[in-house]
């Protein structure tokens, strides 16, 4: 006889569309006009993002995969029993599977992540999947601070998850501010896993972010889509087109949407004027040699107690604890 299945409660601190609304105009009113990269994940921006995730130039989430499964035993003895896992920005949880196989009696999992939609279909596979686990799914934007749910008990210890190398998306000053968040959630004697993208050629970095098939270039899009959605606005999709390049001076991957033709696009009551050829800014994705990522966690007040990497050392999974 099949178990019954249970509808999970959602803690949702999804920050709404006058938040939306009002960082988007901000964005388009700069000089260099910029979109937030986190309202790339609707329902079916997230579903292009985990297409992009099993393209074969995207080599961050198969390299990722692979030192999970090589290390995952290690991984689960640093984060401990009765532990609290919190994964940031948890998408489809795919890289969970494998710690919450290795966990010891963990507390609970919480999954947090933008997508509603995206988040309650994957927190319910996983609580199928581990029946015996608590799952706490929270809707949030999770760079402002948000209230952890109650797992009915203390844990031994508060951890959290960030895979993809999301960290990459925050220029370095935020991503320190952003990672002092995160050691005041878990606390002194918590830790941090957390995936870092390497520094590495060019052409092997332009290429993950230029697939032939288009779809990061459809992602990239998808954004323009979500706003005139959710907040009315009349981008024209036909009038932009996809832009990546690698910015050496600054160490990162830049993904733009550029403008096709002179054009106006409306949006909250406001006109905003593109001239052709001029950009949108839509994501930052930096790398970094491991011994610049571990002095940002230091500074942040985190200490490096194992790194992890792939044989070709494209790809590495940190684990830091609060000190």
């Amino acid at each position: 006889m099949q178990a019954e299945t249970v509808e999970l409660e959602l803690q949702d601190e999804h920050p709404g569309e006058a938040t939306m609304l009002e960082e988007v105009q901000e964005g388009l009113s700069r000089a260099q006009k910029r979109l937030p990269s986190k309202y790339f994940y609707d329902a079916y921006g997230s579903q292009l993002f985990d297409q992009i995730c099993e393209l074969p130039e995207y080599y961050p989430t198969r390299t990722e995969l692979a030192i999970m499964r090589q290390h995952v035993w290690e991984m689960a003895l640093l984060i401990g029993e009765r532990a609290l896992l919190v994964e940031l920005g948890s998408g489809s949880s795919l890289k969970t599977v494998s710690l919450l196989e290795r966990l010891r009696d963990p507390l609970a999992y919480v999954p947090v992540d933008i997508s509603r939609e995206h988040l309650a279909a994957a927190a319910q596979r996983l609580s199928e999947r581990f029946p015996a686990l608590n799952v706490l799914p929270v809707c949030a934007d999770f760079t402002r601070p948000f209230a952890l749910p109650d797992a009915g008990e203390p844990a031994d210890k508060a951890v959290l998850y960030f895979p993809g190398s999301t960290i990459g998306n925050f220029d370095p000053e935020t991503a320190q501010q952003l990672m002092q968040q995160m050691a005041g959630t878990v606390g002194r004697g918590g830790g941090l896993l957390i995936g870092v993208d390497v520094k590495k050629p060019v052409a092997r970095l332009e290429a993950a972010y230029n697939d032939a098939r288009g779809v990061t270039a459809a992602f990239n899009l998808n954004l323009l889509t979500h706003l005139n959605a959710a907040l009315g606005a009349n981008f024209d999709l036909q009038g932009f087109e996809h832009h990546a390049f690698y910015n050496e001076e600054r160490g990162r991957m830049e993904m733009h949407l550029r403008s096709l033709r002179a054009q106006r696009v409306g949006l909250g009551g406001q006109e905003y004027a593109f001239a052709e050829g001029e950009t949108i800014h839509t994501e930052n994705s930096y790398k970094y040699a491991p011994e610049e990522f571990e002095t940002l966690a230091s500074d942040a007040g985190f200490a490096l107690e194992r790194i992890w990497m792939d044989p070709d050392r494209l790809f590495s999974v940190q684990y830091y604890s609060v000190r």
